[in-house]
């Protein structure tokens, strides 16, 4: 791959695939990577997103890579961001770990996100799209799904989104 446009070289934001000529827009060192959630009254779905947040970093290698909870539970974005700033983050990339665009990804994370960069002039930040319909999600579910019928069937512990809670398993009216 080579650099695409001087401006993009100038930042790293992008990179040409030679084999297919198309630009690639890549996270660079100066980027940090803000993963925001709804947030909970349950500690343990909050922690959930810590344990993700490190598997993202991990399988990814990015610098900056911080969790942020939309309400109800910290850190909050004004917290991660002000964070990110400290690390060294010119730029800030918020991904909203929700599903699909709704009032959260059109209202609420942009004003938060708004009112947390107004502390640290000079840092851009971008808002990217929620999960949505990604063929990925496909086999995310269908592993789910899978999982749970062998931990019923008696052929697998359970996941860790359900340990200990007892709620995989077959309801019967």
């Amino acid at each position: 791959m080579t650099k695409s446009s001087p401006l993009s070289a100038k930042f790293g934001l992008s990179l040409r695939n030679e084999a297919t000529g198309r630009v690639e827009h890549t996270v660079g060192d100066n980027d940090a990577v803000i993963i925001v959630d709804h947030g909970s009254r349950r500690q343990e779905s909050n922690l959930m997103l810590n344990e993700f947040v490190a598997m993202f970093k991990a399988r990814t290698g990015y610098h900056i890579v911080e969790p942020a909870h939309m309400e109800l539970a910290e850190p909050s974005i004004r917290d991660a961001f002000k964070l990110c700033v400290q690390e060294g983050a010119k730029r800030v990339i918020v991904s909203p770990f929700f599903l699909f665009p709704g009032r959260h990804w059109q209202q609420d994370i942009p004003s938060l996100v708004a009112d947390a960069s107004k502390e640290h002039s000079g840092i851009s930040y971008v808002i990217t799209a929620p999960l949505g319909l990604h063929g990925l999600l496909v086999d995310v579910v269908n592993d789910r799904i899978n999982h749970c019928l062998s931990h019923v069937a008696g052929d697998a512990d359970e996941c860790t989104a359900c340990a200990g809670t007892g709620k995989c398993r077959i309801y019967q009216p």
